[in-house]
């Protein structure tokens, strides 16, 4: 991009001096039709990934791809594009195209690896982010490398990774969040339930964190919903998620007990907390 940006700068120099002096300032290059070209492309792809849809970026998107099958932003702004509209399959596949054709960037890698891991590509994350100088020290980078690491049960490096992209970011939310799954995942619930309750102080409307935090006090068999910022409708739901795991702990009337909470909390019905009751009862008349 900061090559990008230089050769903005010099359009704008020759808007004020007139073309006949950039060209006396770059003899060989008649004419600015390619670089033109690369500039309207990023400007067009960053005004379409601020501000448009993400099914209309991804349509605008390939209909430029056909006028210009080669043109890297437009790629790039596919693949992005695609993401935005949840469809991380597709998107793998453009960033593919861009790797394979030699014009990925760091940053490239960095979303590849994201999107191969939203598919559960975790090997060929692994790839791309091996791919990437070990000068890019980034939050994004530390974050995929520990989701890595704990799907390869590397969990001391995994802490490592977490707590370097902790550092690297104002914003820990989904760091914490996740670092708290990676001891879910070894049985630590206590410190899970810790990560998770900080990264709720970071960032109170996180509901992935909410229900991590009531799932890893419910597999402690605490099933009372911890004090935490919450809505009416996130109330109900964690009453519910919380009911569901201790009726499959065999503490059958707790979860029965919750279900008639959620059922009375939630501002409407509910229909899930509804049915897992009546399903409840039924079992006891058979």
């Amino acid at each position: 991009m900061g090559k990008i940006a230089s050769k903005t700068g010099f359009i704008a120099l020759c808007t004020t001096i007139g073309l006949v002096g950039c060209e006396a300032m770059s003899p060989g290059k008649p004419t600015l039709e390619g670089e033109l070209d690369v500039i309207e492309a990023t400007q067009q792809t960053d005004i379409m990934l601020t501000l448009a849809e993400p099914g209309e970026a991804v349509n605008y998107f390939k209909r430029k791809l056909a006028e210009q099958p080669d043109n890297e932003e437009y790629v790039r702004g596919l693949a992005i594009s695609l993401n935005r509209a949840q469809k991380p399959q597709e998107a793998a596949l453009v960033y593919n195209r861009l790797t394979e054709s030699g014009k990925a960037t760091s940053e490239d890698r960095l979303q590849y690896s994201e999107t191969l891991i939203k598919t559960g590509a975790i090997a060929d994350a692994e790839l791309q982010l091996a791919a990437i100088p070990p000068t890019v020290e980034t939050y994004k980078r530390y974050l995929l490398e520990a989701i890595v690491a704990d799907n390869n049960k590397d969990w001391d490096k995994a802490d490592s990774f977490y707590e370097t992209a902790r550092g690297l970011t104002t914003k820990p939310a989904p760091v914490l969040n996740n670092w708290g799954m990676s001891k879910l995942a070894r049985g630590d619930f206590e410190s899970a339930s810790n990560y998770f309750q900080e990264a709720i102080t970071f960032d109170p409307k996180m509901f992935s964190a909410k229900n991590n935090l009531v799932t890893a006090r419910a597999r402690k068999k605490n099933y009372r919903l911890p004090v935490i910022p919450m809505s009416e409708l996130e109330e109900a739901q964690l009453l519910y998620n919380t009911g569901i795991i201790a009726v499959r702990q065999g503490d059958v009337d707790v979860g029965r007990g919750l279900f008639e909470l959620a059922v009375e909390t939630h501002p409407r019905h509910f229909q899930e907390a509804s049915d897992a009751l009546n399903s409840l009862q039924t079992n006891v008349a058979n």
